[in-house]
């Protein structure tokens, strides 16, 4: 038997303007997460944690904090885009074209818009995509444009791997 090496993620060098990846994990949002990410951050809008004050709204049930939504699919494109990232740069255009609920299953894609070299940092190559999020009926209910700094093959940080002891 042969020693696999894991996945260790895209370099800048790896992606093209026009690739598209639909990142493998979808993740069904509980209201657990909703309750515990809206009191952690402060973010105490009765709509994501009291339910009976969230059924007298349009939606009549909790909506799912929108920035828990962000934070999700962001971490849904790590493994395809960011594994080997220096630096995030931005977030922009972010848009919430629909509500998301408890219950609801959540995946993403991101398409590769725009690279070009670091002009301060020789190391890494700046990736803009764009990243939509869906639910499990494919509607749309976020957008965004990130950029980020990512590694040049070679230039980054390596992860240790202690050997195993028998």
């Amino acid at each position: 038997m042969s020693t696999k090496k894991g996945w260790s993620g895209r370099y800048f060098e790896d992606f093209e303007v026009g690739d598209t990846y639909f990142h493998p994990m979808g993740r069904t949002v509980l209201s657990a997460d909703n309750s515990w990410f809206t009191l952690l951050t402060q973010a105490q809008s009765p709509v994501h944690f009291d339910h009976y004050y969230a059924s007298q709204t349009e939606f009549k049930r909790p909506l799912v904090n929108s920035t828990f939504i962000v934070a999700l699919v962001t971490g849904q494109s790590v493994t395809d885009l960011s594994q080997n990232v220096f630096a995030n740069l931005g977030w922009d255009e972010v848009r919430l074209p629909a509500p998301v609920f408890e219950g609801d299953t959540i995946y993403s894609k991101s398409d590769v818009l725009e690279l070009k070299s670091s002009q301060s940092r020789p190391n890494v190559g700046i990736v803009k995509v764009l990243t939509q999020g869906y639910n499990q009926d494919g509607k749309v209910v976020l957008t965004f444009k990130r950029s980020m700094m990512v590694y040049r093959k070679g230039q980054g940080p390596s992860i240790p791997r202690p050997e195993i002891q028998a």
